[in-house]
């Protein structure tokens, strides 16, 4: 198999020209790259800017383009450096996705980028984020309420295409005039959503994965707390809200089936009834097809657990005017669970295991040693109760608190006797004391 060129300007022999090996969002896979006049198609070029910015330009000049080469393309004013990402047959199913009316009129690829080129795009791409720096300054300066979250300048320099975020409009011909003065180039200001900017600049979510904004997700639909509502979550804005500080995008995600799902489910408007007691729909497990009833219409009291099937087995019964002794099934039990329900955010769940483990492996130390965590080192009577009931141990144990008896005997009381020294280091000898051998 040959060798074909990727995006990043390097070669792989096991795929294809449409294939690329870097990690972009915007990345599309040509499955018809392959054939042999898929160039000869159709002379328009898919060309990729700084991402997300993609531009579609007319290959006038017949170049032998193919996936990841980097031309210069026309640009108003002078030229602009980019990668091309798609060629062929593809390109015009791309156009209509990105909704181009076919009378557009497209620019056209100047070249292959040549070394000068790449020169003045990479003293371009070095400006910007101190451009960035200063022109939020400047906009501060100017008590403009708004936030410059991005700046891609051309490749050749002579322009740069500020990005930012706000609430109001705003008037920002002041603020053009004094960026244009500053860093001599032309300007051009472009508003993005918050969750645009999201995008740009990226970051890891609570889930732990990075941002779907950033990864793969380009068109942005809204989201409501219809979603939540749906999935049954808690309205809280910190848990509900992401880094963009608008609704997560992964609330729409599974909204779908969980509005199935809420489907097979008994409404919460009705009460069921048994002989003895009146029940009031509480909460549900939207997935496990469980719902809770409880006998108090405000608060959880005689919490019951039933399968929904049973639920609307009882809802029939009702109707008919029959009452069950009790909600669960005949022979089984009724599933309860816990009262507290924070018991799950209490931090110091996890401290009883460790609590537990650490004084059987206190045990096991002082049952092996015999001398930390215990005072004078003596086993207590009622942790081995074999050594206290055999009679041969008592007796060897009697015998040698004999023998330590008789190793330390009483020393007279001799007034303003002098200090004596220990006689071998402090070691026992059965001799008796001076003065009476």
């Amino acid at each position: 198999m040959n060798d074909f060129k990727t995006g990043d300007n390097s070669f792989c022999s096991l795929c294809t020209h449409g294939c690329n090996k870097t990690t972009d969002k915007l990345n599309t896979y040509d499955y018809m790259a392959d054939l042999p006049d898929n160039t000869l198609v159709s002379d328009i070029v898919e060309v990729q800017f700084k991402a997300p910015r993609k531009g579609y330009f007319h290959n006038s000049n017949r170049l032998p383009l193919e996936k990841g080469d980097i031309v210069a393309v026309e640009a108003s004013p002078g030229h602009d450096i980019g990668t091309v990402t798609m060629t062929g047959r593809l390109v015009a199913l791309q156009i209509r996705k990105a909704n181009l009316k076919p009378d557009v009129e497209l620019k056209r690829i100047y070249r292959k980028v040549k070394p000068a080129d790449m020169e003045k795009y990479h003293e371009a791409k070095a400006r910007e984020h101190n451009t960035m720096i200063e022109s939020r300054q400047i906009a501060l300066d100017l008590g403009l309420k708004m936030k410059i979250g991005d700046v891609e300048y051309q490749g050749d320099g002579s322009k740069a295409i500020f990005y930012y975020i706000a609430d109001e409009r705003v008037d920002f011909r002041q603020l053009i005039k004094v960026l244009a003065e500053r860093f001599r180039v032309r300007i051009e200001m472009k508003q993005i959503g918050a969750r645009q900017e999201a995008g740009r600049i990226g970051g890891i979510g609570p889930c732990g994965r990075e941002l779907c904004c950033c990864t793969w997700m380009t068109a942005f639909s809204s989201v409501s707390t219809s979603a939540a509502r749906f999935q049954d979550l808690s309205l809280n804005p910190q848990k509900l809200a992401g880094q963009c500080a608008k609704l997560k995008c992964c609330l729409n995600y599974e909204a779908d089936q969980y509005v199935e799902a809420l489907k097979r489910l008994p409404s919460k408007e009705i009460k069921l009834y048994t002989i003895d007691n009146e029940y009031y729909f509480f909460r549900a497990d939207i997935l496990k097809m469980e719902v809770t009833y409880s006998t108090d219409k405000h608060i959880l009291a005689n919490e019951t657990v039933i399968s929904a099937r049973r639920a609307f087995e009882v809802i029939n019964l009702n109707q008919q005017g029959i009452k069950p002794e009790r909600l669960s099934n005949d022979g089984e039990e009724e599933s309860t669970h816990s009262l507290d329900l924070l018991e799950q955010d209490n931090i110091s769940r996890f401290d009883k295991n460790k609590k537990k483990k650490h004084g059987k492996g206190g045990d096991n130390r002082q049952r092996g040693q015999g001398q930390p965590g215990r005072r004078n080192n003596q086993p207590q009577n009622n942790q081995n109760p074999q050594r206290n009931q055999n009679p041969s141990n008592n007796k060897q144990g009697q015998q040698r608190q004999n023998n330590q008896g008789q190793n330390k005997p009483n020393k007279p009381n001799r007034p303003n006797q002098p200090n004596q020294p220990k006689n071998g280091g402090g070691q026992n000898d059965n001799r008796p004391p001076k003065g009476k051998e």
